[in-house]
């Protein structure tokens, strides 16, 4: 599976990283907490939160993971989208809770895992 056939599935918006799409993606890690993704998400998988500040772009950069899925709704600013263009992370927006996409993206792992 792919960033894109993620953002396709579940209808995310692409706020930076339009040519970093076909990333591969190794799984999902949801947490809101900075120190808790640095300690225990992986290379690769794609990461579910709220947080919009700069510091996510940090982050995804040196978990070198596939994408930053923002929740709720809820937009980075223009500040953000740039640093994460600069940096090379994908950064995507979901109008649901993170409970809703976590739940979506397994299912869809889970299907893509059977095929």
């Amino acid at each position: 599976m792919t960033v894109d056939q993620i953002i396709q599935e579940l209808e995310l918006e692409v706020f930076a990283g339009k040519n970093k799409i076909s990333k591969p993606v190794k799984g999902a890690y949801a947490s809101d907490l900075l120190s808790d993704v640095m300690g225990r998400a992986k290379e690769g998988e794609v990461w579910i939160t709220m947080q919009t500040h700069k510091n996510i772009i940090a982050v995804a950069s040196l978990k070198d993971l596939a994408a930053i899925i923002i929740v709720n709704g809820i937009k980075p600013d223009e500040d953000v989208v740039t640093t994460a263009e600069s940096e090379g992370v994908v950064l995507l927006g979901a109008t649901e809770s993170s409970f809703d996409i976590c739940g979506k993206l397994y299912k869809k792992m889970e299907r893509d895992a059977v095929v």
